[in-house]
């Protein structure tokens, strides 16, 4: 009977596990994406600076998009986490 009960136990600590490292995979790709997206743009406004008024308002769009969807990643994580 404690085996199974263990088991169980195990069985749950894992499942918060998943979610967890889902929600911090999340994160660090966000940033990672949003670190690759404002390289790009310093490069883009250093070869050509006449353009930057609009190089910078896509790049804020862009980075928008990128935490927009890291936000909802990090949610299902945590959201597993606390059904789980």
């Amino acid at each position: 009977m404690s085996f199974i009960s263990t088991l169980l136990e195990v069985q749950f600590g894992l499942s918060h596990m998943g979610g967890a490292i889902g929600a911090g995979l999340a994160a660090i790709g966000a940033g990672i994406g949003i670190g690759q997206i404002g390289r790009g743009a310093v490069e883009a406004i250093a070869r050509q600076p006449e353009a930057s008024n609009d190089i910078r308002a896509n790049m804020i769009l862009t980075a928008a998009f990128v935490e927009g969807v890291a936000l909802f990643a990090v949610i299902a994580g945590l959201l597993a986490v606390l059904k789980a």
